[in-house]
């Protein structure tokens, strides 16, 4: 019972749509309805300034942290990977949304700061890295992704992890597959801080 409890709490934390919620309650409006149409933090961002944008970033990074937490709370390393897991579909797939959500980045990155905080030495630098030679937030996100797997694997975390560090890496780069097609189109929009 307590690996369903940490699954179905991580599922409804990680659904909670920061960015929505946030842009309404703030600003009137629907995030969904501007720019990319996500509710992720960099639309947010682009669409309504720096504020609203690292607000959802940082609530994003936690509704991913605390499911973990509680995850491990409940039924230790099984319960937090479960519901780790399940936070991230939660975002990507949320039941108040009538499962519409976001790409899952922030999200995932508050769970591996907690199932996994070293890799974090590996997979910031690189994000940042590679926006600021590209400017592409999508790019850095994917890029990110993918490597996550081998700084688990790098800081010799245990075979459980590892397979989740996989599914969140997956789960990222289905989630971008628009944005690959704009990458290799050539019209991705650019980061910039100021809002559009």
């Amino acid at each position: 019972m307590p690996i369903v409890f940490s699954i179905l709490i991580g599922y409804l934390v990680g659904s909670i749509p920061f960015g929505l919620l946030l842009c309404r309650l703030f600003l009137g409006i629907d995030i969904r309805e501007y720019g990319s149409g996500n509710i992720g933090a960099t639309n947010v961002q682009r669409t309504t300034g720096i504020i609203l944008g690292v607000s959802v970033l940082v609530l994003d990074l936690l509704k991913g942290f605390i499911s973990a937490w509680i995850g491990f709370s409940l039924a230790n390393e099984t319960g937090a990977i479960l519901a780790s897991i399940a936070a991230i579909a939660g975002h990507n797939w949320s039941v108040y949304l009538k499962f519409g959500g976001g790409k899952g980045v922030a999200t995932t990155a508050g769970v591996a700061l907690f199932l996994f905080p070293k890799s974090y030495i590996i997979l910031l630098p690189l994000w940042f890295i590679v926006v600021y030679l590209t400017k592409y937030v999508s790019l850095a996100s994917i890029i990110s992704a993918i490597a996550m797997p081998f700084a688990v694997i790098i800081f010799g975390y245990s075979l459980p992890y590892i397979i989740m560090s996989i599914c969140a890496a997956i789960f990222a780069v289905y989630r971008h597959k628009s944005n690959i097609e704009r990458l290799r189109a050539g019209t991705e929009s650019k980061f910039n801080l100021r809002k559009r």
